[in-house]
């Protein structure tokens, strides 16, 4: 089980736990009637082709049953934008104590009941009870299987394999109930769920348990008793695992808001800089989400970018302001912006380190000649090497203090001339189609073997 969220299932998870508080947005509505509409409809065409009657009944071991329930659904496991509970410890032998028919009943008088001290103190709207409804989908399908192979009035009448095909039943309704649910709210494909089959496979692994449980139900009713000692621990990892995520929540929310304060101060010493670096943001995120990289590499990415340049603050504002060439000397000066910019993220400390990281390496080049380390080839961070990229179409395309903004095609046919020598040859056709999809009068053809432009205003300078 995955105990350590990603970033963006700590996104996810925060996001959830404030639209809580929150009313249904029409799009939470049109699951609802959808998810918990066809859930009610399910329940009632069982009830009506398979009656209860009083035979199967063990209301003690039932009674018994739907408490261990509700504690198992007060422990819960947020992940994404919803959560997981050890129910199946009670769930599994509930199915041995009434009509099969009645069982989806139960669950969601359990998930009403397990819910309301949210309601009462305030952390969940009153209106958000409504989906005890859509989480008792996973109950509909082992109710329609027993209910089909005659074991209606109770899971003791069943053989092996109705168990199982009651288990895969269950676990179907309840990704079918999860994959509505999230492509009407937050349009997600079937492929981005399945990151979270973990859910489903602790469900399967928790049932052998349940059902150690549910076959002494019969001689000893409050058998089931045994497993709340289990679900106070769980529930406990689970209240825990929501502090750590708010936690990681707020900090990475305190991260982004130095970045952003850097940013600032940035723009309040130099403007250019400032604008300079926004640009290379969006385009820098374009291509790494081409490159697919992972959530914490795309952060990282994002804030590097943004940051890319803010060592620049502790150079002279002559040196960076100057319109003409820069002598040996101002040169050695402003290529120490690359480890200005390490040094003051460092200080940061927490994952601003790796990005302290990438800033460092960003005017490394692919051949090696570039600084302050000499790195070559994918010895760069791949961070850095996009960010080089970026940052080079980014400069030459914008009026600079000491040249005018260069065209399109001019830019495009630098990058082209040096790739493989300063720039990564898997990047740059990432970065002209970015470009492209972003402009489409951008030109698609090769420019002239010359740029129409004095040679001196391609004269290399940290951008």
């Amino acid at each position: 089980m995955a105990l350590d969220p990603t970033l963006r299932e700590q996104e996810q998870i925060a996001e959830a736990l404030q639209h809580h508080k929150e009313a249904l947005s029409p799009a939470e509505r049109r699951a609802e009637v959808v998810v918990s509409g066809g859930f009610v409809i399910v329940v009632a065409l069982l009830l009506v082709a398979f009656p209860p009657t009083s035979v199967g009944w063990n209301l003690p071991a039932a009674a018994a049953c739907m408490f261990a329930l509700i504690f198992a659904l007060r422990a819960q496991f947020p992940i994404g934008s919803g959560f997981t509970v050890p129910s199946q410890l009670a769930f599994v032998p509930l199915l041995f104590t009434m009509p099969a028919a009645l069982v989806p009943v139960a669950v969601v008088l359990a998930c009403v009941i397990a819910t309301l001290p949210e309601v009462v103190r305030g952390d969940q709207r009153p209106v958000r009870l409504l989906r005890s409804l859509g989480n008792a989908w996973f109950s509909i399908g082992p109710a329609i299987v027993l209910c089909a192979a005659a074991a209606a009035e109770s899971a003791a009448d069943a053989g092996a394999l109705v168990l199982v095909a009651a288990l895969a039943a269950q676990v179907a309704c309840d990704f079918g109930a999860l994959a509505v649910t999230e492509r009407l709210v937050h349009g997600a494909r079937i492929r981005e769920l399945l990151r979270s089959a973990w859910v489903w496979a602790v469900d399967i692994a928790l049932t052998p348990v349940g059902l150690l449980v549910a076959w002494h139900v019969d001689t000893m009713p409050w058998a089931v008793l045994s497993v709340v000692p289990l679900l106070g621990v769980l529930a406990i990892f689970g209240r825990e695992r929501r502090a750590r995520v708010e936690g990681l929540v707020e900090l990475n929310n305190a991260y982004r808001g130095t970045a952003l304060l850097l940013g600032n101060v940035l723009e309040a010493d130099d403007f250019y800089t400032a604008e300079h670096s926004r640009g290379v943001v969006a385009l820098a995120l374009a291509i790494g989400r081409r490159l697919q990289l992972d959530d914490g590499r795309l952060r990282n990415l994002e804030f590097a970018a943004l940051l890319h340049d803010v060592g620049k603050v502790a150079i002279p504002k002559e040196i960076i302001n100057k319109p003409g060439e820069l002598d040996p000397s101002e040169w050695q000066i402003i290529k120490t912006h690359t480890l200005e910019g390490q040094r003051m993220l460092d200080t940061i400390g927490g994952f601003m380190s790796d990005v302290g990281h990438i800033v460092r390496s960003h005017h490394e080049r692919w051949d090696g000649t570039g600084y302050p380390d000499g790195l070559a080839g994918e010895v760069i961070p791949i961070e850095a090497r996009i960010i080089t990229a970026c940052d080079s179409w980014n400069a030459m395309t914008t009026t600079r203090p000491y040249r005018a903004a260069l065209g399109a095609e001019v830019a495009r046919h630098e990058l082209q001339r040096c790739t493989g020598t300063q720039f990564d040859p898997a990047i740059v056709p990432l970065v002209l189609d970015a470009v492209s999809a972003a402009d489409p009068l951008a030109p698609e053809t090769a420019p002239p073997a010359q740029p129409a432009v004095p040679a001196a205003a391609l004269t290399p300078r940290p951008a």
